[in-house]
C-alpha cells in the first residue's frame, strides 16, 4: 500500500498559499492577482527550461522517466532501519540453530528483493566477496538511477531562472522599441519582470525541493540496503546473533539506539 507523504504535499500547499499570501498583502482586490498571469512568459520560462533540460536528456524515454519522477516525493518511503536489524537478527537465529541452507524457506518470507536475493546468494554458498560485491554493485546501479533523476531536477532548478531572464530581456528590448509611449512602459516592464518571477518560483517552489527531496530518500534507502549487507556478511561469516545485533545498531543513531534497547529485540541465540 502507497503512503502518502504529508510533509511533502503540505510543504507545496504551503508554499502556494505564502507566495499569494504575499501578493494580495496590502491590495484592495484579488483582481491583482491577474497581473502575475502572462501566457508568453509562462511559455518562455517554463518551455524553455523544459526544452533545455530535453537536450542534457540521454532520450526520450529517460527524459519522460524522470519528469515522472515528480510523484516519487508525494509517496513515503516505508523503511525502518530498525525492523531491518529485526529481520536480520531473526534470520542470523534461524542461521545459527538450523545452518545457512534453513534460510532458503526463510527467504520466501521477505519482501525486500534486495535482501531476499542477499539470503538466497548466501544459501547456494557463494564467496563472502563475491556476495559483497554482487550486493555492492546492485547498491551501486540503485544510486546511478536516482542520481540520474536528482540530477535531472537539479538542471531544471538551474533553466527555470536562467529562461525567466530570458524571457525578461526579451520583454525589455520589446519595451524599450516603444520609448516612445511614456504609458507603456510600466505595463511593458511589468511583463517583462513577470518572466523573471516565473523562474524564481519554478527553482524554489518545485526543482530544488524535489531535488532535494530525492537526495535524502536515496540516502535512506542506501543506508538501510547497507544494513542488510553488513548483516547479510554477518550471518555467512558465522557471528553471534548478539554481536551482528550490536555491529549493526552502530548505523543508528544514540537516540534510536537507545529506543531499540528499550523496546527489546527478538530472542537472540
Amino acid at each position: 500500500m502507497t503512503i502518502v507523504d504529508l510533509a511533502s504535499i503540505l510543504g507545496l500547499i504551503l508554499c502556494f498559499v505564502v507566495m499569494i499570501f504575499g501578493i494580495l498583502s496590502g491590495q484592495e482586490s484579488i483582481a491583482v492577482l491577474l497581473n502575475f498571469y502572462d501566457p508568453p512568459s509562462i511559455f518562455i520560462t517554463f518551455g524553455g527550461a523544459l526544452c533545455c533540460v530535453l537536450i542534457m536528456a540521454p532520450d526520450l524515454k529517460g527524459y519522460l522517466e524522470n519528469l515522472k519522477s515528480f510523484s516519487l516525493i508525494l509517496k513515503r518511503i516505508p523503511s525502518n532501519e530498525e525492523e531491518t536489524i529485526r529481520t536480520i537478527i531473526e534470520l542470523s537465529n534461524v542461521a545459527r540453530k538450523e545452518g545457512l541452507l534453513a534460510l532458503e524457506e526463510a527467504a520466501n518470507n521477505i519482501e525486500d528483493e534486495f535482501l531476499k536475493k542477499g539470503v538466497l546468494l548466501i544459501v547456494d554458498g557463494t564467496d563472502p566477496e563475491l556476495v559483497r560485491s554482487i550486493m555492492e554493485t546492485e547498491l551501486n546501479c540503485i544510486e546511478d538511477r536516482h542520481s540520474s533523476k536528482v540530477g535531472f531536477w537539479d538542471n531544471f532548478a538551474a533553466m527555470g531562472p536562467a529562461w525567466g531572464m530570458i524571457g525578461t530581456l526579451i520583454g525589455l528590448i520589446n519595451m524599450l522599441q516603444k520609448m516612445d509611449d511614456p504609458k507603456s512602459i510600466g505595463p511593458n516592464m511589468a511583463v517583462a519582470l513577470v518572466t523573471t518571477f516565473y523562474g524564481s518560483v519554478l527553482a524554489n517552489w518545485i526543482c530544488i525541493p524535489i531535488s532535494t527531496k530525492l537526495k535524502a530518500n536515496n540516502a535512506q534507502e542506501v543506508r538501510i540496503k547497507e544494513v542488510m549487507v553488513e548483516g547479510l556478511l554477518s550471518i555467512q561469516a558465522g557471528e553471534n546473533p548478539r554481536v551482528i545485533e550490536e555491529k549493526l545498531k552502530s548505523f543508528l543513531s544514540p537516540a534510536r539506539r537507545a529506543a531499540m534497547q528499550e523496546e527489546g529485540g527478538e530472542e537472540i541465540g
